[in-house]
């Protein structure tokens, strides 16, 4: 195991958590809600009820991550509290979309966003020139990879706070849009609409669980796992409410409603076109830590299948700092195939459901292990209020998870389709190579 002074430390974790979520997801969703919701209230609750189910997750990842301490998240915890089968499909899941598309996504988004304003410049290749990039870099050191992680959120950070700020400040006529609860809102709140829109809310706050994908590479993870989830959670949906509520306050539904960049439409209000474009630009530059931390954490997972599994070994190779630079460079190839062949929209839903998926039976998994009473052990870290926090989850999700099915059933087949793939994956590899 790598000595202490090559690991990752808690702030590293903690700017990979949250440059995990912060990404496409907010600076794309509100687009796509204001289509089936008019309501400034309603809007902002999806961000709320998002966040808080973020957290509950959270809660409830820091203490499986204390009872299970190994990397490779949902593949580590499904494995050890199901059955390998289950494990191996949530890494197959992850290795086939669960970073690699959101990668794309957030590429894709900083490509859109800079060719907004540059437009000799082209999305895809954009996209496809920051993923390579990233790539070269993780694929190198700790240090480099840590360093260049928490340079891009801090600025991420800073940039969010900033465009909150100027946007209420320089606005000259905010938009008409009441945030407090109106005739009607009730209705939307247990609407399908609703339903629907926190697709794009989860999807957004994907990534509150990016940290234990390298618990084994994380200094003291017993006692910094907890707060580094829950910490980054917690500031993720400040700003996530403080965004969307920007976005309304400066812009009108009108103009905003079916749009990919709400961040460069609400600068332009405010701005006008040439200020718009420096924020676009800096949008932009938003997204580079997004990509960077997926391209982080998710090889992590990769190589412990690699470590498991003889059939996918190649996966496991790591240069002279420990670092598994094969399976960066194969997520990496993966997410410049999305860029290159599938649609936005289709992406997203696609991967929402199935990273929902995902997640719902890892938090269901915390449960069980109670149940059983093998964990967490004595003096490991326990989530506060349990059972509340794996319900509160369980409940949110699977409710997302249905709606979609029904309203979305190419993507919700899609993704149950992956599930199924990454089953008969792992028998067809039980059957030629067993694990080690």
């Amino acid at each position: 195991m790598p000595l202490d002074s090559q690991r990752f430390s808690a702030r590293t974790a903690l700017a990979v958590v949250m440059a995990n979520m912060i990404g496409t997801g907010v600076f794309t969703s509100l687009g796509f809600q204001l289509l089936d919701i008019q309501s400034g209230f309603v809007i902002l609750m999806l961000w709320v009820v998002g966040g808080v189910a973020a957290l509950c997750g959270a809660l409830t990842y820091a203490e499986l991550g204390a009872a299970l301490p190994r990397s490779g998240g949902e593949y580590n915890f499904l494995g050890q509290i199901y059955h390998p089968c289950a494990g191996f499909i949530s890494g197959w899941t992850s290795a086939t979309i669960g970073f690699a598309a959101p990668t794309a996504l957030a590429a894709i988004t900083f490509g859109v966003y800079l060719s907004s304003v540059f437009e000799a410049l082209t999305p895809t290749w954009l996209a496809v020139a920051l993923v390579a990039a990233l790539a070269a870099v993780h694929a190198t050191s700790r240090r480099a990879s840590g360093g260049a992680q928490r340079a891009f959120t801090y600025l991420k950070v800073l940039l969010i706070a900033a465009f909150c700020i100027l946007a209420w400040a320089l606005v000259d006529t905010p938009a008409t849009v009441d945030f407090l609860p109106a005739a009607g809102d009730g209705a939307l709140l247990a609407s399908g609409a609703f339903a629907v829109g926190l697709i794009y809310v989860n999807y957004a706050y994907t990534g509150w669980n990016a940290a234990t994908y390298f618990i084994d590479e994380l200094e003291h993870p017993e006692r910094s796992l907890s707060w580094v989830l829950a910490l980054g959670t917690a500031l993720v949906m400040t700003l996530y409410v403080l965004l969307n509520f920007t976005f309304l306050y400066v812009a009108p539904m009108d103009a905003l409603a079916g749009e990919l960049e709400v961040g460069y439409i609400a600068a332009r209000f405010v701005l006008g076109e040439s200020g718009a474009a420096v924020m676009g630009v800096a949008l932009a530059l938003l997204l580079i830590s997004t990509v960077s931390a997926m391209t982080l954490a998710g090889p992590r997972v990769l190589q412990v299948i690699g470590q498991d599994f003889r059939a996918f070994r190649a996966l496991a190779r790591a240069n002279a700092h420990g670092v598994p630079f094969v399976a960066v460079l194969f997520q990496s190839a993966l997410a410049v195939t999305f860029i290159l062949t599938a649609s936005f929209e289709s992406i997203l839903v696609f991967a929402g459901f199935t990273l929902g998926l995902n997640t719902f039976f890892t938090v269901a998994g915390a449960l069980v292990l109670r149940w059983r009473g093998t964990a967490p052990a004595a003096g490991a870290w326990r989530m506060p209020l349990y059972p509340l926090p794996p319900l509160v989850f369980l409940a949110i999700t699977g409710w997302t998870l249905a709606y979609i099915l029904m309203q979305r059933p190419i993507e919700g087949l899609a993704g149950l389709g992956i599930v199924a793939s990454g089953a008969a994956f792992y028998f067809v590899s039980k059957r030629f190579a067993q694990p080690r």
